[in-house]
């Protein structure tokens, strides 16, 4: 419901200058802020914020921002838009107010401050479910939380693999028996239709088949988005251990000692190993099952240190 009444604390507005006076009256009118639900990057935002207002032409600079926030650096927002600064939780709420951000504006600018200074995986997913946590980031952000469901659930691409059975059914209980371990029909269907959303399935003559992705996720977010598929791949790995007889699958190691051109050079064939994989894949006129190949190289020991002279 809309209340057209003006409350009774509003200052009355100034009265309109009679018909021929030479005199005019201005309202002064405070800037918006951008909107920050459309941002993943706090620098980018305060980057955005700050030419914003510059174009406004009210004098807005660095200096001014400081005094606004209290700040005795009179350059503390440059420094921060330029990496060489990090927003602390209290600097953040320093920094709302100045912006006149308030309410969900407020606390949102607060939670991204923490994802953009967040330092490990656990803390930047923390950070993150905290940001698709509010409404209008998920009406700003569909499709990234698409991507971020992609490759947080293992059984999502999965499934796109599983359309090309020529036996496939788009029964979402058929395709949740299909899988190992077996998953819930219910999230069989959320995964089509994440899927088909990212363009990574589309219809045609009335049959899912697969498709390209017609957007990528944005750089804030994409190593996030990757380091959580290789966690999800490589948990799977642990299970199908007990859930997938021995003859069905491969799972072996490696540990030794090397050089660094040896450890470049075994890099190399990794990615040539990968690639006529995916060639021979590409070949294949017709599967019938689904797998997985996790490759992982990782160094258990510190690297000699060099003398110094």
């Amino acid at each position: 419901m809309f209340d057209l009444c003006t409350p009774p604390c509003t200052p009355p507005l100034p009265l309109a200058p009679p018909l021929g006076s030479p005199y005019t009256v201005s309202v002064p009118t405070r800037p918006q802020p951008l909107d920050v639900f459309a941002y993943l990057d706090v620098r980018t935002y305060l980057r955005d914020e700050y030419t914003h207002r510059k174009a406004q032409g009210r004098g807005f600079s660095y200096r001014a921002f400081s005094r606004r926030a209290g700040l005795r650096s009179p350059n503390h927002l440059k420094r921060v838009i330029d990496g060489e600064r990090t927003l602390t939780p209290e600097m953040a709420l320093r920094y709302a107010e100045a912006l006149g951000l308030t309410g969900n504006s407020a606390t949102y600018f607060c939670d991204l401050a923490a994802f953009g200074r967040a330092s490990t995986l656990e803390e930047r997913n923390a950070a993150y479910k905290r940001l698709a946590g509010y409404r209008s980031y998920r009406r700003a952000h569909h499709l990234e939380i698409c991507h971020a469901e992609y490759h947080a659930n293992w059984y999502i691409p999965a499934i796109r693999e599983l359309v090309l059975r020529h036996d496939f059914c788009e029964d979402p209980a058929w395709i949740a028996g299909q899988l190992i371990p077996a998953i819930r029909p219910s999230e069989a269907q959320h995964a089509l239709r994440t899927l088909e959303e990212l363009g990574l399935l589309k219809r045609e003559q009335g049959r899912l088949v697969q498709g390209e992705p017609v957007v990528t996720t944005g750089p804030e977010t994409r190593g996030l988005h990757i380091r959580n598929y290789h966690r999800s791949m490589m948990e799977h790995a642990v299970q199908s251990m007990d859930l997938v007889p021995a003859a069905m699958r491969d799972i072996s190691s490696l540990t030794f000692c090397t050089g660094e051109e040896t450890l470049i050079d075994i890099k190399e064939r990794i990615q040539r190993f990968r690639q006529e994989l995916i060639s021979l894949v590409a070949d294949t006129v017709e599967g019938d099952r689904v797998v997985q190949l996790n490759i992982q190289l990782f160094p258990l020991s510190q690297a000699e240190q060099e003398e110094t002279p």
